[in-house]
């Protein structure tokens, strides 16, 4: 869908909970809930991590994803890719937006011909890069490599991919709606351009505000139900929630009044600087943040440390 579209499509949500998690790891520890705010497509995820920690996971999405396939599409018919030296995926949703535009299309988007071409991608992300996906781009697969930063962050995937003398990079990224575009992207795109890169930015993906009403969830949860943990896993995230709150009539420090105990945690230090800027202190950040196996082992973590060594 292209950007300057005035009638998007009405948000629908689906439970993507409703299927049965892996069972919870057996445990002595105290149940532990921990709420979650990302979207849809990273949400059942996320609460199976959980679960086999023995957590009881609490979705409570502020934010939701949705393909814009058509502003992607121009950018991949054949020969428009050729014109390309490389994509650079900062997250899971480019990669699945870009794929969607891509089944639309009958033919390679390049030709078996030319120079390598540089797929980038940050961590686990890079397993949705598999056979069948890169002989999409080239039947040759020797003209594709695949670049994975050895840190999964945006400015890591510019160094993985070097040099650009003056090469264009496509940028399959989110248009934000409802809320602040953080500056991971516009600090992605600089950052491209001063090693030399000509970025390409395409919004291949709406991410939006999921509305008023989405704290409430958490906003109406009484002092007596206990509340262990936020997990955070991007800045719009926090700016959703905080948004919501402000909404409903509440402060942030209302939240952290109720359950002074509660820790919060991000997924990665990208996510805590932007939490900080909006003036939510994070607790935890995770050191391994090319999956969300690193918040959730580290909140494990930290708790099994003070169950061992009680004050």
């Amino acid at each position: 869908m292209s950007t300057g579209a005035a009638h998007p499509s009405p948000i629908h949500h689906l439970n993507p909970l409703a299927s049965s998690p892996s069972p919870a790891i057996p445990t002595n520890s105290p149940s532990r809930t921990v709420a979650f705010t990302t979207p849809q497509n990273y949400a059942g995820s996320l609460s199976n991590l959980l679960s086999l920690k023995g957590f009881d996971p609490l979705w409570c999405p502020t934010v939701t994803v949705h393909p814009t396939p058509l502003a992607i599409k121009s950018h991949l018919l054949p020969p428009n890719l050729h014109f390309y030296s490389a994509v650079a995926f900062t997250s899971r949703s480019g990669i699945t937006a870009l794929l969607d535009a891509a089944t639309e299309i009958d033919e390679p988007l390049l030709s078996p011909q030319g120079d390598t071409f540089l797929i980038a991608a940050l961590g686990k992300d890079s397993e949705l890069l598999d056979h069948g996906v890169l002989s999409k781009f080239c039947p040759n697969a020797s003209r594709i490599r695949v670049v994975v930063p050895k840190i999964a962050s945006p400015s890591g995937l510019v160094e993985a991919l070097g040099i650009g003398n003056h090469r264009r990079v496509l940028c399959p990224v989110p248009r934000v709606v409802g809320l602040n575009e953080p500056p991971v992207v516009p600090n992605f795109l600089r950052d491209l351009a001063a090693s030399g890169w000509v970025p390409v930015r395409v919004d291949a993906y709406e991410t939006r505000w999921v509305g008023p009403e989405c704290a409430r969830k958490l906003a109406e949860r009484g002092e007596d139900e206990k509340l262990d943990a936020i997990v955070f896993t991007s800045t719009g995230e926090v700016e959703g929630l905080l948004k919501s709150l402000r909404a409903l009539g509440l402060k942030w420090e209302m939240m952290r009044k109720k359950w002074p105990e509660m820790v919060l945690a991000a997924h990665g230090p990208v996510t805590a600087a932007g939490a900080e800027r909006l003036g939510v202190k994070i607790d935890l950040v995770s050191s391994k943040f090319d999956s969300f196996n690193g918040v959730v082992d580290a909140l494990h973590s930290r708790w099994q440390s003070l169950e061992q060594n009680p004050e």
